[in-house]
């Protein structure tokens, strides 16, 4: 772990973030974003590796397999069960050098000046949500994952 990493901070508890724990194994863990008290763009997933590492490149053959099948196992879930047509990914590492993926649903009628991972936070009719919205996609994508 790295010293003041927020993501190693949210792994060991010192953190708290939106919605509950998705998926959880020894390399992986899965959870809505969390943007310290604003709304919440719904269904916009964060996959970290448990190991502190800070990129793609980093990641052992064992991590990278776990990293890989949830992804998709996410992917799928936004799209039956959450209703996504579209499921952007994105690793960008600028602010937190700690391994995150950002999994992003694109909704049916998004204006299509909004696609892209980062853009939707711009469309004013974004489905957008406190805490117990988040919760009720988290608890679609985790049935999804455990039953599929």
């Amino acid at each position: 772990m790295s010293e003041s990493c927020f993501i190693c901070d949210k792994h060991i508890g010192k953190v708290n973030t939106s919605g509950i724990t998705i998926y959880e194994d020894d390399y992986v863990y899965v959870g809505h974003i969390d943007r310290k008290g604003k709304p919440n763009y719904l269904g916009h997933i964060m996959i970290d590796l448990k190991r502190h590492v800070p990129t793609l490149g980093d990641m052992t053959v064992e991590e990278a397999k776990a990293f890989g099948v949830i992804m998709s196992k996410v992917s799928k879930a936004l799209i039956e069960s959450v209703g996504a047509e579209h499921v952007y990914s994105l690793v960008s590492g600028n602010s937190v050098p700690h391994l995150h993926m950002h999994i992003v649903a694109r909704y049916p009628n998004t204006p299509e000046e909004y696609w892209g991972p980062m853009e939707v936070y711009e469309w004013k009719d974004a489905p957008m949500g406190g805490d117990t919205e988040v919760v009720g996609i988290c608890n679609h994508v985790k049935s999804y994952i455990e039953n599929n």
